[in-house]
């Protein structure tokens, strides 16, 4: 167990140091075109060819990894911040507050959060920034994401809240704002880092999903799911294995972090 761990977290180590490195290493950039070389094939000044404006692909697939794979954890932080509050408000109080916060919550999971988002993210202009359309597309991502995470912490919290700490702490005049604060919220700090680590791969398939559709990053910033868009228009019959080379990323990615997170619930 710890050494497919150990193997997944190196892989995941590497991969990140090749999206923060790599791009140092090759002499183009994401959005350079070499208009003479379209849809060129793989070379050694090309690794991974060219795609029908002449861009890179191995540039632009490290570019991408930098967005998916450094994004999706702010949207994760977000998502577990926002869980940590409603489901730990939920569960250090009662009466109206407890019961609205749960049907808030009871509310997102029971939206087909993927099409809200994608309506979302559809409501933008066209002529969205690639910078407007990042900060957007993970931050709705986080701002969605939140409401598995805060039933988790709103079952953990109701639990410290019957330890005999909290009441002592409650019965020396503590506050519920001081109480969730101090002493709830750091006790479920477990619970709130498996939130938090479960979040990352899915918002970096649901940005792929979005990218998949036309909806994630703006052109001509890269990200995987942009990447993988490009694959409708490659003929399969065609002999290029190296144009899938961002799905394989992807798989590597989603992969890891499942063998680290399953590992580690086998493991508790």
């Amino acid at each position: 167990m710890k050494s497919m761990r150990s193997v997944a977290a190196g892989v995941l180590l590497l991969v990140a140091l090749i999206s923060i490195f790599g791009p140092l290493l090759i002499n183009a950039s994401y959005e350079q075109q070499f208009r003479v070389e379209p849809h060129a094939q793989a070379s050694f000044r090309h690794p991974l060819g060219t795609d029908d404006m002449g861009r890179d692909c191995l540039a632009r697939l490290l570019y991408g990894l930098r967005v998916s794979l450094f994004l999706a954890p702010v949207a994760a932080a977000l998502s577990t911040i926002l869980a940590a509050l409603v489901g730990g408000l939920a569960g250090c109080v009662s009466g109206w507050v407890d019961r609205a916060l749960t049907a808030v919550t009871d509310l997102f999971l029971a939206l087909p959060w993927f099409f809200l988002l994608v309506t979302l993210r559809a409501a933008l202009p066209l002529n969205t920034s690639p910078i407007t359309s990042v900060v957007v597309t993970f931050g709705i991502l986080g701002a969605l994401g939140w409401a598995p995470a805060a039933r988790v912490i709103s079952s953990g919290a109701k639990q410290v809240m019957q330890s005999d700490f909290v009441w002592a702490a409650r019965a020396s005049g503590c506050g519920r704002m001081r109480l969730l604060c101090v002493h709830v919220l750091p006790n479920l700090r477990p619970a709130m880092a498996a939130q938090f680590f479960l979040s990352i791969p899915m918002f970096i398939i649901a940005e792929a999903n979005l990218g998949a559709l036309g909806l994630g990053v703006a052109e001509p910033m890269p990200s995987l799911g942009g990447l993988i868009r490009e694959l409708q228009d490659f003929v399969m019959l065609r002999p290029e294995s190296w144009r899938f080379a961002p799905l394989f990323v992807l798989i590597v990615i989603v992969g890891s972090f499942q063998v680290l997170l399953t590992r580690e619930e086998v493991r508790t």
